[in-house]
């Protein structure tokens, strides 16, 4: 299985942070990144914590032919596309895309694999587990239900209900298995 992260907190060119979220996953289903399910969609506070506008987050179960490396790069040109600029770490963005894991690979880089900061992430390891509530960290070993009994609780992370992507539905359009 490989995930994707997706993050955004400011407006983008599809309108809102969940709308240019929605259209990044239109975009890598145009450059052969398959999205199998689709997460819900999460509001949380920026980390580390700033007075940044909240993000809109998910995750992504995809399927693709590229080697890693060439998902990696494919993910940043989707972001370039979509107005993404790199300034400075943590920095707000309209469009924030990143390789989770991709079938268990352990990789120093490029791309480290996995994400090196996933298991640290509730943002991230939330809509994780609404997509494989049985996923272990390819490096710890931990489930992602230890990984997430292993951090502090975030009153600022909320899954937004009635969304898009409702715990793994299978994006209309986008792929499908």
């Amino acid at each position: 299985m490989i995930f994707i992260a997706l993050g955004a907190n400011l407006p983008g060119p599809a309108g809102t942070p969940q709308e240019t979220l929605s259209l990044a996953l239109s975009e890598l289903d145009r450059e052969g990144v398959s999205i199998l399910s689709l997460s819900r969609w999460y509001r949380s506070t920026p980390v580390p914590k700033s007075d940044q506008p909240d993000f809109i987050n998910g995750v992504a179960q995809v399927k693709t032919e590229l080697a890693p490396d060439g998902l990696l790069a494919t993910l940043h040109r989707v972001e370039r596309r979509l107005g993404r600029v790199r300034s400075v770490p943590n920095a707000a963005r309209c469009v924030d895309l990143d390789l989770i894991d991709y079938g268990g690979l352990v990789m120093e880089g490029p791309p480290i694999l996995p994400h090196p900061r996933a298991a640290e992430r509730l943002f991230v390891l939330e809509p994780l587990r609404d997509l494989a509530p049985n996923w272990r960290h390819p490096v710890m070993g931990l489930s992602v239900t230890d990984l997430v009994a292993g951090l502090a609780p975030d009153p600022g992370l909320i899954a937004l209900e009635g969304e898009e992507g409702k715990g793994g539905d299978v994006v209309p359009g986008q792929g499908d298995l």
